[in-house]
This record gives structure tokens, sequence and C-alpha cells, in this order.
């Protein structure tokens, strides 16, 4: 694996992380028994009918700083050659 390191231009730090946030609503059908048709005796969760994604986002977090930032703050840089590390912010949001 190629050690490259790619530096937060908040804090200098090289510990960045990609993140998916998801969510979902899930459905169950009411029948006699437990909720949903896949559940019998004891209601799971797991065991939903339908589940519908209701929103998604990805971003690149700092774990030292905890400023996130779009995920084009990598483009070209995870499927380039280049050994340098990106420079330029488009656009960041920072939380605390």
């Amino acid at each position: 694996m190629n050690k490259r390191k790619y530096i937060c231009p908040i804090c200098d730090s090289n510990e960045l992380i990609l993140k998916h946030e998801a969510s979902y609503v899930y459905s169950y059908i009411i029948d006699s028994d437990a909720p949903g048709l896949k559940n019998d005796e004891l209601f799971l969760s797991y065991l939903y009918d339908r589940r519908e994604q209701t929103e998604s986002r990805e971003y690149i977090e700092c774990s030292h700083c905890g400023t996130h930032f779009p995920p084009t703050f990598l483009n070209g840089v995870l499927n380039s050659e280049k050994e340098s590390a990106p420079t330029k912010v488009e656009e960041y949001t920072r939380f605390h």
C-alpha cells in the first residue's frame, strides 16, 4: 500500500477520515403477530419489510480539529501517482 500523507490545511494533522452517513426509514407491515411479515413471535428490528434511504452525505473529517471537507477535497489525489498532498481547500465547515 502506498503510504502517502494527506494534510489538513487547518491544523496540519495527517489524521483524515472519509465518512459516509445515511438515514433510512424502516417499515413493518402490521399483522396478527409481531409487526413485520418476517417477524413471527418476537419483533426484531432488522427483519423489516421495507427500507427507504431518506438522505446521505459523504465528507472528509480531520480527526484532530474536527473540520469537515467536501469529498472533492481529494479529487485527483487518490487516483494520481503524485506524492504531493492536496493544497487547495474548496470549501470547509468547522465543527466542535
